[in-house]
């Protein structure tokens, strides 16, 4: 089987609306309201890496890699791997840089624009 670990050039969340149906974990979701400077805690399933040690977009999923443009740029300061039950999960802490207004480009490729 190996060891699964993804590599993860984003952080991609869930819409709030979700958490408030009760279908996922509030640390699931991007919070609302977002806040640039905020710093704010994630959760997802499975072994995730991050790069730790820059800016990278933050991302609404609806899930099977269906992605919206970012929606803010972040930083994560916090990443941890822990077991639950029979699943791993990745949870840690970012903070919002910039929140980036629909249709603006703020990266290019993975390369923030000056």
């Amino acid at each position: 089987m190996g060891i699964q670990v993804e590599f993860c050039p984003d952080l991609a969340l869930r819409d709030i609306s979700e958490y408030k149906a009760g279908r996922r974990k509030e640390d699931e979701c991007i919070p609302e309201p977002l806040e640039k400077g905020g710093e704010y805690s994630f959760l997802k399933k499975g072994q995730k890496n991050y790069w730790l040690f820059g800016e990278l977009p933050l991302r609404e999923t609806k899930g099977g890699g269906v992605l919206s443009d970012p929606k803010a740029s972040i930083v994560i300061v916090e990443a941890t791997h822990f077991i639950e039950g029979d699943e791993i999960y990745t949870k840690g802490r970012y903070k919002v840089i910039e929140l980036i207004p629909e249709g603006k480009m703020y990266f290019n490729g993975y390369e923030k624009i000056a």
